[in-house]
């Protein structure tokens, strides 16, 4: 399933803001509103966000720190998956799988060799979603107890051929 990021600007931010999860996800990613306000107070993070676009429409968001200095325990990096949401009515369509491919691609072009990311460690979390993608824990968590884990790059994701 392509994907395209796109900056938000003035003509797609009220269709991106009003990108939702599910009932229940709330607890494990917060809302584009939530997470640009995020970004706007962790400026020292290097927050790099777009909306994600399949055949023209918004189907969700993401935000990474972009090569930042690491400054633990509070700011993880230098590539960290800040946040990761697919909207409720997009979800089961492997856009996740996309996004994730599409960003691994991006920060291996500009010489990363890991990307780092979190989950809250609670029953219908996306632990399983990030370990089928290879992800792995680093056997630390964030000090809001989430669980750091590492994606070795470059990368071949699931139904990916190798290069």
């Amino acid at each position: 399933m392509p994907v395209v990021l796109r900056e938000i600007t003035d003509s797609n931010r009220d269709a991106v803001l009003d990108l939702r999860v599910g009932p229940g996800q709330e607890r494990f990613v917060s809302s584009v509103r939530g997470s640009l306000k995020e970004a706007a107070a962790h400026p020292h993070a290097k927050p790099w966000f777009r909306a994600v676009y399949a055949a023209g429409e918004p189907v969700g968001f993401v935000m990474l720190s972009w090569d930042v200095e690491p400054q633990p325990p509070e700011i993880n990096g230098p590539w960290f998956l800040w946040k990761l949401l697919v909207d409720e009515r997009h979800q089961g369509r492997g856009y996740g799988l996309a996004i994730v491919r599409h960003v691994a691609d991006l920060v291996t072009a500009e010489g990363a060799t890991e990307l780092l990311t979190s989950y809250v460690p609670q029953d219908g979390g996306p632990a399983g979603f990030y370990e089928r993608l290879g992800f792995v824990p680093t056997g630390e968590l964030d000090p809001d107890g989430e669980v750091l884990m590492r994606l070795a790059l470059p990368w071949t994701p699931p139904g990916r051929p190798p290069v």
